[in-house]
């Protein structure tokens, strides 16, 4: 290679290094908004995004206090976001979270400054947030917001903000979000963390880092403390002061994602939380040197241990609650088992006591409070349950778990903060029964589907583990059709539909909200003109522990005088739109339950008419045996017999999967909505 060739080469292997780390580098300036920043392009931004975040870049450091020998945790963030459309206004309303402890010592929020920056006739005109904009609100005892607006938002506003938050509380080394609604073109986190404290580092998504590096170094924190100088020093009340330093290893993390997708929740979604790319840290130790390392991760019997005897959870459902003996007599009269007894004491409290919150798991009243005003929390509710059970010598715990939208439980960390609900198990006969009181019109033994997001715990002395999963459940409805030639030429029949449990509390739940008129007129509503529907009855409405039924008469006019009539066998049970319209799908799809939904249907051929065309026999599997669907008619020149089942029999589809089961469901809408063409005999 000659000389001038070689340093050519050379010259290209420094533009590409260079080219390289630049893309570690963020190109924009904070603080400073230019006209071209208004051109924000990406492949990620197409007509449905409503705002994309430009850059969020955060900090998290531990700063000596010299003077009291203590460490702060200081956190930082900037923040850029571009508003495309009015729809993305969402984006320029934002809720910054401060911890507050049990002593009523809170986060410091600081250093707060916001801008808006809109162009107008070519040039950046900038709008700050006045300090009279900012508001707090409680969100629960430990948990405040600092809430403000962005002001003079429109479409194609840049909006950016920083803030700091200082914090007294170790354990609330805070978390990153690198995936959001919006689509992040540049997301970067950087947290330096001296020896002394010991996290487990927990990171969840399926997003590439572009950065995923940790630097260490020896650094030295400085402290100021007082001493005292002889005994002539200490007569005279005097002190002085002495420095020392504290040495350690910092191990330094920085993280950077790129270009990561927005997640918008589609249908059959726990929470988007759950999948959404993040960072979260959990304190385990804390080792000073020279000093006694001091545990900081609970186990899960400690952790119940200390709810046992905690006067908010523990103790009210602990001591004898002799008060209730009277009216529980009365409640669980001609009961003779445990199963009647439990199933009446549940029955009185979920059929007379009112629910006002649904997110908590301590006791917010005295028992004797809830009972009288026959209202209360979940919390309040349930744990009156499990006193009035004990009270009739049933065994009863509580079981603390998270609700599917408020987020999944790790089972290897024991954080009290990860939970939202309580519910109780009671054992009943020998086998162990949950309970949730403060669910109206739930069948006994019977829970919330909300309720199902895998791993919970009882808190007794053993403090089990129980596991509540979609898979576990199977909801099985049936729908008969029978439609027969009447000796006036009519054609007429009857259509009559068992739900299974949800189906059967989701009906009941929107009776009790309308009225059974309203349900019925839903039902003419699914029918076309030229089908009469009468005689409908509902059984079943008030025994909440049996499956709902419904039946009614058809009376089909479209038969007759029309020289051909168009007919969908499955009549207004058709799957019409298929429930997975996004294109594409970034996680999985979990649906609440498995099962089974059967279509059968008898139908003698109208009397002066022909089958022309009649669909044709399938059945379509699912990734093998994860589901089926079949639709099975014959005609056999008297009658036609149509069987369409639907089966799903696992609940988790990871995204991979994603477009198999849309392909399989567009089949099934695209089937059932097939018609049998008759044609008049001539």
């Amino acid at each position: 290679m000659s000389p001038k060739k070689y340093l050519s080469f050379l010259g290209c292997i420094c533009i590409l290094h260079s080219s390289l780390l630049a893309q570690d580098k963020l190109n924009i300036k904070f603080g400073k908004v230019n006209k071209e920043d208004f051109n924000v392009v990406s492949p990620l931004i197409d007509s449905n995004s409503n705002a994309v975040v430009v850059a969020d870049v955060g900090k998290s450091e531990f700063i000596e206090n010299s003077n009291d020998l203590s460490f702060s945790l200081v956190f930082k963030q900037k923040k850029r976001i571009k508003i495309l459309n009015k729809n993305g206004y969402d984006a320029a309303t934002i809720s910054i979270p401060l911890y507050v402890g049990n002593d009523g010592k809170t986060e410091k929020l600081s250093d707060l400054s916001a801008y808006t920056y809109n162009l107008v006739n070519g040039e950046v005109v900038e709008t700050k947030l006045d300090a009279d904009q900012v508001f707090t609100e409680k969100r629960s005892k430990n948990w405040v917001l600092r809430k403000f607006t962005f002001p003079a938002v429109k479409d194609g506003s840049i909006i950016e903000y920083s803030y700091k938050v200082t914090s007294a509380f170790f354990f609330n080394l805070q978390p990153w979000d690198f995936q959001g609604e919006y689509p992040v073109l540049w997301s970067q986190y950087e947290v330096g963390i001296p020896e002394f404290y010991k996290f487990v580092i927990l990171p969840q998504g399926e997003q590439p880092f572009a950065v995923n590096k940790q630097d260490q170094s020896v650094v030295s924190y400085r402290f100021t403390q007082k001493v005292e100088r002889g005994d002539e020093v200490r007569e005279a009340g005097k002190s002085g002061t002495e420095t020392f330093k504290l040495d350690g290893v910092l191990t330094y993390h920085t993280w950077i994602m790129k270009n990561v997708p927005g997640l918008k929740e589609e249908p059959f979604t726990t929470t988007i939380n759950n999948w959404t790319s993040k960072i979260e840290f959990q304190l385990q130790q804390i080792a000073f040197r020279g000093s006694i390392p001091s545990n900081v991760t609970n186990t899960w019997e400690k952790l119940s241990h200390e709810l046992l005897v905690d006067d908010d959870f523990g103790i009210p459902i602990g001591r004898p609650n002799n008060w209730l003996d009277k009216d529980l007599d009365i409640i669980t009269a001609n009961a003779v088992t445990q199963r009647d007894k439990a199933g009446k004491i549940y029955a009185y409290i979920r059929d007379n006591f009112t629910c006002t919150e649904f997110n908590r798991f301590l006791i917010t009243k005295n028992l004797k409070d809830i009972y009288t005003n026959k209202s209360g929390t979940v919390a309040d509710i349930n744990m009156l349950l499990i006193a009035m059970l004990r009270s009739k010598n049933i065994n009863a715990d509580p079981v603390l778990l998270s609700t599917r939208e408020h987020g999944i439980i790790n089972p290897f960390y024991p954080l009290i903060t990860k939970f939202n609900y309580v519910i109780v198990r009671a054992e009943v006969d020998g086998r162990m029964i949950y309970l949730d009181a403060a669910s109206q019109r739930l069948p006994f033994g019977k829970l919330p589907l909300r309720l199902y997001n895998g791993h919970a715990r009882v808190i007794n002395k053993a403090a089990e583990s129980v596991f509540f999963l979609a898979d576990s459940l199977k909801e099985t409805n049936i729908t008969n059709v029978l439609i027969v030639n009447m000796e006036n030429g009519g054609v007429e029949g009857a259509f009559n539909h068992t739900a299974g449990t949800y189906e059967s509390l989701d009906v009941r739940d929107k009776l009790a909200k309308s009225t059974v008129d309203e349900y019925k007129k839903t039902i003419k509503e699914l029918y076309p003109e030229d089908i009469e529907v009468s005689n409908i009855e509902i059984d079943s409405l008030k025994l909440l522990n049996e499956p709902l039924s419904v039946r009614y008469d058809l009376k089909f006019n479209g038969f007759g005088n029309a020289d051909i009539v168009y007919f969908n066998p499955l009549l207004g049970e058709a799957l019409k739109t298929n429930p997975f319209s996004a294109a594409v799908r970034y996680y999985p799809v979990e649906m609440p339950y498995s099962g089974e939904k059967t279509y059968i249907l008898s139908m003698d051929i109208p009397k002066g008419y022909k089958v022309d065309e009649l669909p044709k026999s399938v059945r379509v599997y699912l990734n093998n045996n994860e589901g089926m669907f079949e639709y099975l008619i014959e005609n056999n020149g008297q009658s036609i017999q149509l069987r369409c089942r639907l089966q799903i029999k696992k609940t988790i589809f990871a995204n991979e999967d994603y477009q198999t089961l849309r392909d399989f469901y567009t089949f099934i809408v695209k089937k059932e909505a097939e018609q049998i063409v008759f044609k008049k005999i001539k």
